[in-house]
């Protein structure tokens, strides 16, 4: 009774092709970016913020650049740690070198960079699928590896091998705070998510929805696939790229390769396959899942009182968080994008039975 369009018609196309066409749901929207932009900054703690919301608007984004390659596109890909990493040293190497270089321009540099890198390992995706792709997008990410320690120019020739940020600023605004950090995280993460959303509802994202389902009756109906499937490529690894780069600068300050290393990716892939496949939505639902469980997890001994050593709580930590992931796969293996889908529908006929 409160989530029905009963009486909300459309007069005009625009309207008819709104991201959220339902009235009930714009309203959601606009009360969760008030709370957001608002209620956040003036009650959450430090320690809020450096643990759990900054790292869960940059994973939410890099989330959501994967999921368009693999859940709109079909294309399996493991080497997303990779192409965070090009992104974090290229934008790393643009702000070094040249001087004034404004931060947000390097991180975009960063993302053009990971995007040459992308579409350079997703040429091998015009003739394999499935698991030889993910072997074949795997080989990126030991390049890569390979790469940021060996070849002492990426780092600017630094003996530790790791690299630092600092002196941050966005348009004259210094990002010297937990606060400042979160809402420029904020603002980048909700431009790139729009424009993605808008990206997959367009043409594009009908040719690679096309491509994943079927790409030989894609290509019979004049859908190139050699366009679609590096375009995913490209697009994905853009918006990974300055994930990247927002990890790098803005949440760690100062990383090595390690930061960005194939526990990276499979997680990355985690995120997409537990919020979603074919769901921005469930970028952030993964997102969430995957930086709030462990953290209470790793609280819940304090909570009951029971003392217990911090290796077996670290081990204890991955073996429970393994079997829940799976547990979850084989509940729902669809995601939680698709149990929030149900609910609504559900909602749209209570109080009666379905």
């Amino acid at each position: 009774m409160f989530y029905r369009e009963n009486g909300q018609f459309k007069t005009s196309y625009r309207a008819d092709q709104q991201i959220f066409p339902i009235r009930q749901d714009r309203i959601a929207i606009l009360l969760m970016l008030g709370f957001a932009f608002l209620v956040i900054p003036a009650f959450a703690s430090e320690y809020l913020y450096r643990a759990i919301l900054i790292p869960f608007l940059i994973l939410s984004l890099a989330a959501i650049g994967l999921n368009i390659l693999v859940g709109y596109c079909g294309q399996i890909s493991l080497g997303t740690g990779a192409f965070m990493a090009v992104g974090a040293y290229a934008a790393y190497n643009f702000q070094v070198r040249i001087d004034g270089m404004p931060m947000l321009l390097a991180m975009l540099l960063g993302g053009a960079c990971a995007t040459a890198v992308g579409v350079l390992f997703g040429i091998p995706s015009l003739r394999i699928k499935g698991l030889y792709l993910a072997v074949a997008t795997l080989a990126a990410q030991f390049f890569v590896d390979w790469a940021f320690l060996r070849v002492a120019w990426f780092t600017n020739n630094s003996s530790s091998g790791s690299v630092n940020v600092s002196n941050l600023s966005f348009l004259g605004i210094p990002l010297d705070t937990p606060v400042a950090k979160y809402l420029f995280c904020l603002d980048v993460v909700l431009v790139f998510a729009l424009l993605a959303k808008n990206l997959v509802r367009g043409h594009i994202g009908r040719e690679w929805m096309a491509i994943r389902d079927m790409d030989v009756a894609a290509a019979v109906i004049g859908i190139r696939p050699v366009y679609a499937k590096l375009s995913a490529f490209a697009v994905s690894s853009f918006i990974v790229g300055v994930a990247g780069a927002m990890w790098g600068f803005v949440h760690l300050g100062s990383w090595e390769p390690a930061a960005f290393s194939i526990d990276r990716s499979f997680q990355l892939l985690f995120m997409v396959i537990i919020g979603g496949l074919g769901s921005i939505m469930g970028s952030f639902f993964g997102a969430a899942f995957i930086v709030i469980l462990p953290i209470m997890l790793n609280q819940l001994p304090a909570l009951f009182g029971v003392q217990i050593d911090t290796a077996l709580a670290s081990h204890l930590e991955s073996m429970i968080f393994g079997a829940l992931i799976v547990f979850f796969l084989i509940v729902e293996p669809h995601g939680i994008a698709r149990l929030w889908s149900t609910a609504k529908e559900k909602l749209r006929l209570w109080p009666f039975p379905h």
